[in-house]
């Protein structure tokens, strides 16, 4: 149980640290990114008000296109008043290719790009007009598609530059965070360790009590047995008598479970694991039920997969089989039915225990079946027996056989319990 919590601890720790880095660094590349995206269509813009060309300026101002309009310093700015340096021009590279209404290249302008020729120009503008779009990104180039007139002209901005920084940025943040989680995880595995020793303190004085007061308990237990047992001699039998016995027997069968919970819920239950025929098991546990469910006319079905063996603690095996049939028989109706049945499923093994149930079955209460001392009957009426650790025992039995248990109601009007074994 300690152990479980500390990797909890650990796992929200290490899930809420991941969650926070992913929305922090996420959101700086995504603007970075929202960066790089802006600058380039600004420019695109530009270029696609201009034939995709820039407008000319001069020492005295603009040879050709409009003047661009002036900054509150006086310097010259281009694109509609975002503010791009007068240097952009010769800092860009871009290329335009004309296309005509049928997507055949009437001319191509690679002057302003080395890296591109004009048929290289032309199969990028080919594969955008194919493609149907009008703004986006073919590999590196940032590309814009405008009409003039009856033709249509697309206008690449390569961007490489500021996609490499992009990159840089991104692959930067990433290995730090990969850094930091690695950092905090270690540092979680040793103070993990002091976060939980109160838990654990508590958990053991707790384990620790309930072992010493049930051995403590069972002596008194006996000695009040016995002398029922020789007031019964000497007296004979009565109500009173048979009351005390009836009481001391239920204490005593509390303490036994308390302590065997005890004992299953420790870091490593001592496990006599050999290998047995679980079919012959299981069906010798359900037989032994077979006839009080009979008595109280209740259908009683067994399904038994033959020749199946299994490497476990036949005991605690045998007292889980017990558990799941002593407590389908409590709860079913008289006239009801009652189903058992086990499987080979993969590598694992399926024990599935189903009754029919007198009332309708909560299903937001199938959750709390397994903690201790819960009953699904909230009056607690002792005429069912129990105390509410059963379920709990099951657990503790299959998860000490690396295993999981589950309660579910597929009508409402049902429970089924399901042991898969590993």
């Amino acid at each position: 149980m300690i152990r479980s919590l500390r990797f909890k601890l650990i796992a929200a720790s290490m899930f809420s640290l991941a969650v926070v880095l992913l929305v922090i660094l996420g959101g700086v590349n995504l603007m970075s990114y929202q960066k790089v995206v802006t600058d380039a269509d600004a420019i695109l813009t530009v270029l696609g008000a201009n034939d995709g060309t820039f407008p000319k300026v001069q020492q005295g101002g603009l040879t050709t296109g409009e003047e661009p309009p002036a900054g509150p310093m006086g310097e010259k700015r281009l694109g509609g008043g975002r503010g791009m340096s007068p240097e952009t021009p010769y800092e860009s590279r871009y290329f335009s290719v004309l296309l005509d209404g049928e997507g055949q290249v009437i001319q191509t302008d690679t002057v302003q790009i080395a890296a591109i020729d004009g048929e290289d120009a032309a199969a990028y503008a080919q594969k955008i007009w194919g493609a149907g779009k009008s703004r986006g990104f073919l590999g590196d180039y940032r590309f814009l598609t405008l009409t003039e007139g009856e033709n249509s002209r697309i206008i690449f901005l390569d961007c490489s530059r500021s996609l490499s920084g992009f990159r840089t940025t991104l692959l930067a943040s990433v290995a730090l965070a990969l850094v930091g989680l690695t950092a905090v995880f270690l540092l979680l595995l040793v103070l993990s360790k002091r976060i939980v020793r109160p838990v654990a303190e508590s958990y053991e004085k707790q384990k620790r009590f309930i072992t010493d007061a049930g051995h403590e308990l069972k002596t008194p237990l006996t000695i009040i047995s016995a002398d029922t047992d020789l007031a019964e001699m000497e007296c004979g039998e009565n109500q009173w008598l048979e009351d005390i016995r009836r009481q001391a027997q239920r204490l005593t069968g509390l303490t036994n479970d308390l302590i065997y919970l005890s004992r299953m819920e420790e870091e490593q239950p001592e496990l006599q694991c050999i290998e047995f025929p679980i079919s012959d098991v299981v069906e010798e546990m359900a037989q032994s039920f077979a006839a009080p469910a009979k008595s109280q006319n209740m259908d009683f079905t067994v399904q038994i997969q033959p020749m199946l063996a299994y490497t476990g603690d036949e005991k605690a095996v045998r007292q889980l089989v017990s558990i799941l049939l002593d407590n389908a028989l409590k709860y079913a109706p008289a006239g009801g039915s009652i189903s058992v049945s086990l499987e080979r499923q993969g590598r694992n093994l399926l024990l599935t225990v189903c009754n029919t149930t007198a009332e309708p079955v909560d299903r937001e209460r199938l959750e709390h079946l397994f903690d201790r001392f819960y009953r699904g009957d909230q009056s607690r009426n002792t005429q069912t027996g129990g105390y509410g650790l059963g379920l709990s025992i099951a657990r503790s039995i299959v998860a000490a056989h690396k295993g999981r248990i589950r309660a579910e109601s597929p009508d409402g009007n049902s429970l089924l319990i399901q042991a898969t074994l590993g």
